[in-house]
């Protein structure tokens, strides 16, 4: 699907759809929970109040770039805590040519933050080596985020994603880690949003008179926005991450500002008492 701001076009490619899968990250959000919340159906929950999922990428372009926020989980990894995310062979590449954006044509790579499903396909497994995807960008990590899991991946799944998805981008100088307030042309700016992770980074698309904000992880599905206090167990300061939520949701609720999330559908972000709801956006191409 895709959709318009501006001169700016966002196409989300998807990895993995699911319904019902989020009880491990958000075990707050029961059936029964999230059936006390009728907007978040058809988009976001089923009638049974199962909740939807995507993991996907959101292209945006731009202009002057053509940019791929978020890469995934990505094929033939291993080590990964969820066993379905191992030895993944996805047609996602192809997928993301079909939309129009073959890999090769891709000029940036921006991560939002560099958990398990974000940066997969930044790299792909060549002659026994996992080499950068996309061969003509420049890849994007925040700094604080970087420093951190350079820090802090001395085992596990952390340790994996980081030396199969991360390390070989900068080992190969494709990397340039950045600060939260930089700036990707005329139209793409970063909004600091630590809690999910230490450096999570939020996008925000100006063009024409019109705006985006793709929010990565800051909520995980738009049933947060009515439950500011639930956390994610992938959280790694959950208090961090409710003053995330309530800064950013506060400053784009109740405007013309469409909003994508990084693992749901776009909508408008408006208030709903103390808290927020997101009224689904299907005017796309």
């Amino acid at each position: 699907m895709q959709w318009t701001v501006g001169r700016v076009k966002i196409t989300n490619v998807v990895e993995i759809g699911a319904t019902g899968g989020t009880r491990f990250i958000l075990p707050q959000a029961t059936p029964e929970e999230a059936q006390k919340m009728p907007w978040l159906v058809p988009h976001y929950a089923n009638a049974e109040g199962r909740l939807k999922l995507n993991v996907q990428s959101w292209i945006v372009e731009t202009p002057s770039h053509r940019i791929i926020v978020d890469t995934c989980i990505g094929n033939g990894k291993a080590n990964r805590s969820v066993p379905a995310w191992n030895g993944l062979d996805k047609p996602f590449l192809d997928d993301l040519a079909a939309a129009g954006y073959p890999a090769d044509t891709i000029d940036t790579v921006l991560c939002t933050h560099l958990h398990v499903d974000h940066v997969g396909w930044n790299t792909t497994l060549t002659d026994g080596k996992w080499v950068p995807t996309f061969t003509n960008a420049r890849y994007l990590f925040g700094k604080t985020e970087y420093d951190h899991w350079a820090a802090h991946s001395p085992a596990g799944e952390h340790k994996a994603v980081f030396e199969d998805s991360v390390q070989p981008i900068v080992d190969a100088g494709r990397a340039d880690l950045i600060g939260s307030d930089h700036r990707i042309g005329d139209e793409v700016s970063l909004i600091a949003t630590p809690g999910h992770s230490p450096g999570h980074m939020s996008v925000l698309i100006k063009s024409d008179g019109q705006q985006a904000l793709l929010t990565g992880d800051v909520a995980h599905h738009p049933c947060q926005l009515a439950h500011l206090d639930w956390s994610s167990t992938a959280d790694s300061d959950p208090v961090q991450s409710i003053e995330a939520r309530k800064m950013l949701f506060s400053r784009f609720a109740d405007t013309p500002t469409l909003v994508f999330g990084g693992h749901y559908d776009p909508g408008h972000l408006v208030r709903d008492g103390d808290a927020f709801k997101l009224i689904a956006d299907r005017n796309h191409a």
